[in-house]
C-alpha cells in the first residue's frame, strides 16, 4: 500500500534536508501515529491542543519515557514547521 501524499512529502523533506533514515523512519511513525490518534484528522486541521492531547496520552496512559515523549514532540514540530508552517 502506498503512503499517502501528506506522508510522501514529510519524507521528501527529511530528505532533502539530509536527516538520518531512522530519523526519518521515527518521525513518519509518530505522524502516523499523531494522524491515527485524531481519527485520520489531516493535522493541518489540528491545532495546538491536538498535540498536547496526544502527548498527554502518551505520557499517561502509554507511560512512554520523557526522551520517546521528546521525540514525538520533535517529530510533530518539524512536521508542523516544514509541512505546515
Amino acid at each position: 500500500m502506498s503512503a499517502s501524499p501528506f506522508i510522501n512529502d514529510l519524507r521528501n523533506t527529511l530528505r532533502v534536508l539530509n536527516y538520518s533514515l531512522a530519523t526519518e523512519r521515527s518521525y513518519v511513525n509518530w505522524v502516523k501515529r499523531f494522524i491515527r490518534f485524531h481519527q485520520m484528522e489531516h493535522p493541518g486541521n489540528l491545532r495546538e491542543e491536538a498535540v498536547v492531547s496526544f502527548l498527554t496520552y502518551l505520557a499517561v496512559q502509554r507511560d512512554v519515557s520523557p526522551a520517546t515523549q521528546n521525540q514525538a514532540l520533535n517529530a510533530l514540530a518539524f512536521m508542523y514547521k516544514h509541512l505546515l508552517n
